[in-house]
């Protein structure tokens, strides 16, 4: 589609607990954000009935809207995505039909929020390793949130192209005396250990768990849905000894697996911490520990030393990327 056809633009990004929806307009060299709503994935029938809410509440006419993409934090198969944490089907025809809209692209969410990285501006992102990005290398992306999302940008013909994994439920693999603790534990239960179930909000949760035996001075209840927050803030603050050990074994974890994603892509374009947990525990991420594990891969540690790895610290990241897709497609 050619980008000056192209007006405004509606963003949507699904993920397990929250929604976000955007209208965006392109008279710019880069979409720029009008409008955006925040929405319980599960507070409505449906995402159509969602998106027809939004517009009604935005006030704007299904017919003056040029192009529509939506992220869904699942695989796309056939224009439909079952969402991998909850109970939802997001299907971009349905979408077309129920809210009036000429075209709806669905992406993975990490595939939209890949698109996004070609967009961003230095002051939306936090440099762990300065690097030396190769112009013409893949590009990894990385988001652990509800889940852990997983992909690659690569640039081809001058344009790029980013496509999707299920990496976040690949095996996870022990490398610490600690990890395996994790590791068994999740196996006793679980029957196998997903990467996901230690590198997300709940696996944190998971991992204090396995170390701790549920004992906590910050005395958080983990059947709560905001214990992750709470374990991650109570490490921040250094009121838990238990929380801090959990909170270090996560960063391992998570920057170990970043440089697993970078080792499979060869992403010497870069490497892009995104998601909601990053940007609230920079200060552990900057420390040693993450960098650590993600360059400890001889033979490749040099090479991974100098990859570019940043944090997306802008929070509609994914909406900016779906919108971006519509006018690079």
């Amino acid at each position: 589609m050619n980008r000056l056809s192209i007006k405004i633009v509606l963003a949507g990004d699904v993920g397990g607990t929250t929604t976000r929806l955007g209208l965006f307009d392109f008279s710019g060299t880069r979409p720029q954000r009008v409008a955006a709503r925040a929405y319980g994935t599960r507070d409505f029938a449906g995402i159509p009935e969602m998106t027809m809410a939004f517009l009604r509440e935005e006030r704007v006419d299904p017919r003056s809207i040029g192009a529509a993409c939506f992220g869904a934090a699942g695989p796309v198969l056939d224009g439909v995505a079952q969402l991998t944490n909850a109970p939802v089907t997001v299907d971009a025809s349905a979408i077309e039909k129920t809210a009036g809209l000429s075209r709806v692209s669905l992406l993975n969410d990490l595939e939209a929020l890949a698109y996004a990285v070609p967009a961003l501006n230095d002051d939306e992102l936090h440099i762990l390793q300065e690097g030396h990005a190769n112009p013409a290398g893949a590009i990894a992306v990385i988001a652990a949130g509800t889940g852990l999302g997983e992909a690659v940008l690569y640039r081809i013909d001058g344009r790029p192209v980013a496509k999707a994994s299920e990496g976040g439920r690949a095996d996870f693999a022990a490398r610490t005396d600690r990890d395996i603790l994790v590791l068994k534990d999740l196996t006793r239960r679980h029957g196998r250990a997903a990467v996901e179930e230690v590198v997300s909000g709940i696996g944190l949760v998971n991992i204090h768990r396995a170390i701790h035996a549920g004992g906590c001075d910050a005395r958080i209840d983990f059947d709560n849905p905001d214990a992750p927050a709470a374990v991650s803030a109570s490490a921040m603050a250094g009121r838990c000894g238990a929380c801090v050990e959990a909170l270090d074994v996560f960063v391992e974890a998570y920057g170990a697996e970043a440089g697993n994603l970078a080792l499979r892509t060869v992403a010497t374009g870069g490497v892009y911490i995104g998601g909601g947990i990053a940007p609230k525990i920079l200060p552990a991420l900057a420390n040693a520990r993450f960098l650590s594990a993600f360059r400890s891969k001889p033979p490749f540690t040099s090479m991974l030393a100098a990859m570019p790895v940043k944090v997306i610290l802008n929070a509609d990241a994914g909406l900016l990327g779906a919108a971006n897709f519509c006018s690079i497609r």
